[in-house]
């Protein structure tokens, strides 16, 4: 039986589940954080907070917030940008899944500037959180549309400069080329199951721009990159 990428899937991902430690999660993480940097993800959201800080002071501290932070690959290799640039950064890693923000905090006691804060991105705490930029790379699929909506209002309301949204386009071939790199990089079984499953929870273009549309956003840009993502910038200014 053939897969259907018409509509976003409703299955669940076994990450989903905060409460989840050990092992398994820590190799999931490790993959997962290899894969993006591999195949660009990480460079594509250098990229967009490259667009965004020309347009902003560079010369006070910028605030970047990272939703989904994961094992804070992504922070630490912001550190660094910082540092080799002289930009002077306050990164801060949000995830609820209290194994994956010790494990992250372990991987970056090199880096003063990086602080993570295990929170639920729905709760109160979140909605208190105030910041320049606000990432969510490989985190917006997690969320039904209804909910998408709500952290996109909450993302607008708090970010002084940005928005950076980095995730999955929806494809037959995509799905077919994951299961290709599933057996490349020899993932364990979460990677695996998650990563299909995360694909089958992406995005069509149409759907991101319905998206902007529905929250009123007015100046942003919605570009297809490889390996098959969308880079959704939302620019305050």
């Amino acid at each position: 039986m053939g897969i259907s990428t018409k509509f976003r899937t409703l299955d669940p991902e076994i990450m989903d589940d905060f409460s989840l430690e050990g092992k398994e999660l820590q190799g999931a993480l490790d993959q997962i954080a290899n894969i993006n940097q591999l195949l660009g993800g990480n460079k594509l959201t250098l990229h967009g907070i490259k667009t965004l800080l020309k347009k902003s002071n560079t010369h006070k501290t910028i605030v970047i917030a990272d939703t989904g932070c994961g094992n804070g690959d992504m922070l630490r290799m912001l550190a660094k940008y910082g540092q080799r640039n002289n930009l002077n950064f306050k990164l801060i890693g949000i995830d609820a899944n209290t194994f994956t923000i010790n494990y992250a905090k372990k991987l970056s006691t090199e880096y003063p500037n990086i602080e993570y804060v295990c929170v639920d991105i729905f709760s109160d705490e979140f909605t208190a959180i105030k910041y320049d930029i606000v990432l969510c790379t490989l985190t917006l699929h997690h969320f039904t549309n209804e909910e998408i909506l709500n952290l996109i209002t909450i993302f607008n309301n708090n970010a002084q400069v940005g928005i950076i949204i980095n995730d999955l386009h929806r494809s037959k071939l995509a799905y077919r080329l994951f299961k290709m790199i599933s057996i490349v990089f020899n993932l364990n079984k979460m990677s695996r199951e998650d990563g299909l499953v995360s694909i089958l929870r992406g995005f069509k273009k149409k759907e991101l721009e319905s998206f902007s549309n529905k929250v009123n956003l007015k100046n942003y840009t919605i570009n297809w990159k490889w390996a098959f993502r969308y880079q959704w910038v939302i620019a305050k200014t």
